[in-house]
């Protein structure tokens, strides 16, 4: 039997919260972490529609790209629109779940999914998140006292990485001093040199902990003045962050590639539509799923030859173009995030077998007429 806690588990490992955007809401919405999952439902938007057949096709979970609460409410009564849906899925035991800027910028993510259904390869983000930077402290600790240091620097914040605590690397060590006059030794006499078998303690820890390490360090060791390094680890790339960049198999036109990716992505009213030259010849291409005109600056200093995203406006595209920056190619929003529904429901299938998942195909775009000339 698997639990929701299972499914959410695995989902916060695709898609790490630590990822999420500040302004975002990611995360279990409702549902009871004890209960069972059998089937499970993907889409973009939590609507009326989507809660609908997720119900009525007998899913215990609905997970959404979109939070359903993103803006905050006083309410969630039944008698308005949002409290509805809560109290429909509650009802028939179907759990909510979100995965919003943490599924964009996640390693597969988003504009993983939307690069590999236009065909785009060697991807690499357009925007990076690097790891941040790690202090790693080398502290020399007489043998006797080492598992008291160490137990007082993680305390302090020290040794942890990623699901890891209490790490560090202890190697047997000989320290080496000489007490001179207005010293006070814990260990040996004045003038005189002194050798003490210790340990080598090395630990990681975040830099914004360097006060209460130190504290911690000073507080534990017996030593006057104790012997210890700090060294910082550069950042470092991880692969995550927003929007991705990648290579065409052959070189295409523009007009050629914005009608292949009006293929290759689910129809809706707005379309797929191009700005620049319908022949520019296009080899590298940017993709962003969801509304991307923030990175249009990047695109430009990058030199990608075309950039794929949605929710582009007249003036700041006009300007783009204006000023010699890459093609642009403009898809609906629900549109370039929909191929993202199918990588999320793969890796829940792989990771947890029993489980029954679906893909809605239901449009959530909430364009419902296109008229053209």
């Amino acid at each position: 039997m698997t639990t929701l806690a299972e499914l959410t588990a695995i989902l916060d490992t695709a898609y790490p919260p630590s990822l999420a955007e500040s302004w975002d809401s990611v995360g279990l919405v409702c549902g009871d972490p004890a209960e069972p999952v059998h089937r499970v439902h993907f889409a973009v938007d939590a609507t009326e529609a989507v809660v609908t057949e997720a119900i009525e096709a007998g899913a215990q979970a609905l997970v959404a790209h979109h939070p359903l609460l993103l803006r905050g409410v006083d309410t969630v009564a039944a008698d308005t629109p949002k409290g509805a849906l809560l109290h429909r899925l509650i009802r028939a035991g179907c759990a909510l779940f979100t995965a919003h800027t943490n599924a964009d910028s996640a390693a597969p993510g988003v504009s993983d999914a939307l690069a590999e259904a236009l065909g785009l390869t060697d991807l690499r983000p357009l925007d990076p998140q690097d790891a941040a930077p790690v202090d790693n402290w080398t502290v020399q600790v007489p043998h006797e006292h080492t598992e008291a240091v160490a137990a007082a620097l993680f305390a302090a914040g020290a040794g942890g990485t990623g699901n890891y605590r209490d790490c560090a690397s202890i190697t047997p060590s000989t320290g080496q001093f000489r007490p001179v006059a207005g010293a006070n030794p814990a260990v040996g006499t004045k003038g005189e040199l002194t050798r003490v078998p210790e340990d080598h303690l090395e630990v990681i820890a975040p830099p914004g902990r360097r006060t209460e390490v130190l504290a911690a360090l000073r507080g534990a060791h017996p030593y006057e003045e104790p012997a210890f390094h700090i060294s910082t680890r550069a950042a470092l790339p991880t692969g995550t962050g927003l929007g991705r960049i990648g290579t065409l198999p052959t070189p295409e036109t523009l007009r050629a590639f914005t009608a292949r990716a009006a293929a290759a992505l689910p129809a809706t009213a707005w379309g797929v539509r191009a700005a620049g030259d319908p022949e520019r010849v296009l080899r590298t291409v940017a993709v962003c799923g969801g509304a991307g005109d923030s990175f249009l600056g990047t695109v430009a200093r990058i030199g990608v030859d075309a950039y794929l995203t949605a929710d582009l406006r007249h003036h700041p595209a006009d300007e783009h173009l204006r000023a010699g920056g890459p093609a642009l190619i403009d898809a609906a929003h629900w549109a370039t995030e929909f191929p993202w529904c199918a990588q999320a429901a793969a890796l829940v299938r792989h990771a947890l077998p029993g489980l029954t998942t679906h893909v809605s195909a239901l449009r959530t775009d909430p364009w419902t007429v296109g008229c053209g000339h």
